[in-house]
């Protein structure tokens, strides 16, 4: 039964596992994206006051709400299972006053209230590195590709009957609450004229899980006529609330542009933006950590470390800073100082580049067991990073499992002979791997042995079948069986 719409729906996920699923990603998922907000705990217990207040009149008063507010310059927000809610500065900053604000929070607990997050994982719409995704969209996307385990997420919408009743039932809860829900219908608009002229990559990052459309106006305008008014908007509240947010705009559309001046290249723009975000806003984290990134693209490490001291010195709880620090550390050679730093943003947020520079840190110091540890965690993302771990990883581990690896096969063909090649499931090329092939007996008696060299084969790939006469006798002969061991292989 839907507790919010009351109709009957199968439902495989259990509550109990929708519970941990919401507490296991919130973390992960506010590292992903920006970390908190910090400047002003002010701010957050606001937000969180007006979302308890929808919250205690939604059909799931029960859950255990959290609500908090991203360092993200995106206009978004989202919802996991279990009511674990977070709503972008980037979006805040676009809100008019309380009543707008409680439309993007009402939505968003519908969502959570009505299980959407878990339907979607039921129906394997969200299958991302083992791991249900949860439809959060990553706002720097060289994140995607480092993530790892846990944290690993993947990016979908709502379907439109989702989104339709997240709008429809929001609204109740909005009215329930007292609040002028004029302010969905607003909030709707808002979005559309935020979507037009912007390009798809943009659009797919800013509502890829509330795609806006004309259809959610109308259908909200429609849907406020049919409920109670109210004329409360608490405009003056919010704006005491944001005012802090609001000043400091400036700060971050600097930062933004600073951080894509950088990815196009020009340095000496960056960093004018840079400097002109901190002169803003001197307290915020992330504008330090974009002036040690310029130093560290022109090779200026001692200069970079500063800034990144600096960016952890304001915010110790985003994975970014220690990691950045962590990597910077490395290069200069303190491997005790980079693996301390590597494994707190590792705590933070599991990334392919930390577990790949504490591997490497790990195989210098000759411990294999915790850089095979560190490589088979990095080996688990995709793009470069885990690509060169899976590469390190099938080095260091593949001579003391080669079986692990190099899995041998025998084929046979419409003629009854039998051949031997070998899949090779390492990251690395092999060649001149040599087999031994032995006729065994009942009682375990060796009839016959040979060693057989085959070819090469990539990573994931098969080797050229070659044939075996022994093979083919005990393929042949119901009273003597196949041995088979790899004797010696070559890394390319």
């Amino acid at each position: 039964m839907n507790p919010v719409t009351g109709k009957r729906e199968i439902m495989i996920i259990s509550e109990q596992q929708e519970m941990s699923l919401g507490q296991e990603q919130y973390q992960p998922a506010q590292q992903s994206q920006g970390g908190l907000y910090y400047l002003d705990p002010e701010l957050t217990f606001y937000v969180r006051q007006v979302g308890e207040k929808l919250a205690k009149v939604s059909d799931r008063p029960d859950l255990p709400y959290e609500f908090v507010v991203l360092n993200n310059s995106v206009p978004n927000a989202w919802a996991l299972p279990s009511g674990k809610i977070a709503i972008n500065r980037g979006l805040l900053a676009k809100l008019d006053d309380e009543a707008q604000l409680a439309a993007v929070l009402g939505h968003e607990i519908v969502h959570a209230a009505a299980r959407h997050s878990a339907k979607r994982m039921q129906s394997n719409l969200l299958i991302s590195a083992g791991v249900a995704g949860l439809g959060l969209a990553l706002d720097n996307q060289d994140y995607r590709d480092i993530l790892v385990g846990g944290a690993a997420m993947a990016v979908a919408k709502y379907g439109r009957d989702h989104e339709l009743e997240s709008d429809h039932y929001g609204m109740q809860y909005m009215a329930a609450a007292g609040y002028d829900t004029q302010a969905a219908v607003e909030l709707q608009q808002l979005f559309m004229k935020l979507s037009e002229g912007q390009s798809q990559n943009w659009l797919e990052g800013l509502f890829a899980s509330h795609p806006p459309s004309p259809e959610r106006v109308e259908e909200n305008r429609r849907t406020a006529l049919t409920l109670p008014q109210s004329n409360y908007r608490g405009e003056d509240a919010f704006m005491r609330a944001t005012a802090r947010l609001r000043k400091t705009v400036p700060a971050y559309d600097a930062y933004d542009k600073g951080v894509k001046a950088l990815k196009a290249g020009d340095d000496d723009k960056a960093l004018q933006l840079a400097n002109q975000a901190i002169k803003l806003e001197s307290e915020e984290a992330m504008f330090y950590s974009l002036r040690g990134d310029i130093y560290k693209k022109q090779n200026k490490e001692s200069a970079a470390l500063k800034e990144y001291d600096k960016a952890v010195s304001l915010n110790p709880e985003y994975f970014a800073h220690p990691l950045k620090r962590g990597l910077t550390y490395k290069e200069l050679g303190d491997s005790a100082k980079a693996a301390q730093d590597l494994r707190r943003a590792n705590d933070l947020l599991p990334t392919s580049v930390a577990n790949l520079a504490l591997g490497d840190i790990e195989a210098q110091s000759n411990n294999s067991a915790a850089a095979i540890s560190h490589y088979s965690a990095a080996a688990e993302a995709s793009g470069a990073y885990g690509q060169e771990a899976r590469q390190k990883l099938s080095r260091l581990d593949l001579p003391k499992n080669p079986e692990r690896y190099l899995q041998i096969q025998t084929l046979k063909d419409k003629q009854g002979r039998a051949f031997i090649t070998y899949s090779n499931q390492s990251a690395l090329e092999v060649n001149n791997i040599v087999v031994e092939v032995a006729l065994i007996n009942a009682s375990g008696w060796v009839m016959k042995q040979n060693t057989l060299t085959l070819g090469a084969a990539g990573p994931g790939q098969q080797a050229k079948p070659v044939f075996c006469a022994i093979a083919t006798e005990a393929a042949q002969r119901k009273d003597l069986s196949l041995l088979t061991r790899l004797q010696s292989y070559r890394l390319r």
